[in-house]
C-alpha cells in the first residue's frame, strides 16, 4: 500500500508543501494589494491625525495577531522546503519556479523588516495622534511606506505567479502515465 505518494509519483509532502506555499503567498499578495488599493488611500483622505491614528491601530492589530505573523513567515519556509523537496526528487523545473518564488518572497520579508516595520515603529513612537505636532513624520511615513508596499505587492504577486507555474509543472510531472 502506497501511503506516502500521490497517484502519479509525487510525494504527499511535496504536494502539501507546494499547495501550502502557494496559498500562503497568495494570502500575503492579497493583503498587500488590499493595502495598496483601499487601506492606505482610505486614511490618507483624512487629516494627519486621522491617518496616524488609523495606521497606529492597524499596525497594533497586525503586530498582535499571531495568525498574520505565522502566515507571513511560514510562506517562505514552505516555499524553501518545497523547492528542496522538488530538487531532491529530480523535478528541476518545478524546483526552479518554487525557488524563484522563495527568492521573490524573501524580498518581501527583507523590505518589510528593513523599511515597513521601522516606519511602523517610528509612527508608534510618535505617540498619541491627538497631540502630534510633527506632521512631516506623516508625509515621510505615507510616501515611503506606500511605495515599499507596492514593491511588496509586486514581489509577492510575482512569487504567486511562479508558484502557480510550479503547480502546473508539478501536475504534469506527477500525472499517471
Amino acid at each position: 500500500m502506497r501511503t506516502n505518494t500521490t497517484a502519479g509519483g509525487g510525494s504527499r509532502i511535496a504536494t502539501v508543501l507546494l499547495m501550502v506555499s502557494t496559498v500562503l503567498v497568495g494570502l500575503m499578495a492579497g493583503l498587500f494589494f488590499a493595502f495598496d488599493v483601499s487601506v492606505m488611500p482610505g486614511p490618507a483622505r483624512g487629516g494627519g491625525r486621522t491617518y496616524v491614528t488609523a495606521m497606529q491601530n492597524m499596525n497594533a492589530v497586525i503586530d498582535g495577531n499571531g495568525l498574520f505573523g505565522t502566515v507571513f513567515v511560514v510562506a517562505l519556509f514552505a516555499a524553501v522546503a518545497s523547492a528542496a523537496v522538488e530538487l531532491r526528487r529530480g523535478r528541476r523545473g518545478v524546483a526552479v519556479w518554487v525557488g524563484a518564488a522563495a527568492v521573490l518572497y524573501l524580498a518581501v520579508l527583507v523590505v518589510t523588516l528593513t523599511v515597513n516595520i521601522p516606519l511602523n515603529n517610528e509612527l508608534a513612537d510618535a505617540g498619541d495622534a491627538a497631540r502630534l505636532t510633527d506632521f512631516p513624520i506623516v508625509d515621510r511615513f505615507r510616501g515611503t511606506w506606500a511605495a515599499t508596499n507596492i514593491v511588496r505587492t509586486a514581489c509577492s504577486t510575482a512569487a504567486l505567479i511562479a508558484l502557480v507555474r510550479a503547480l502546473v509543472l508539478y501536475g504534469r510531472a506527477t500525472r499517471p502515465r
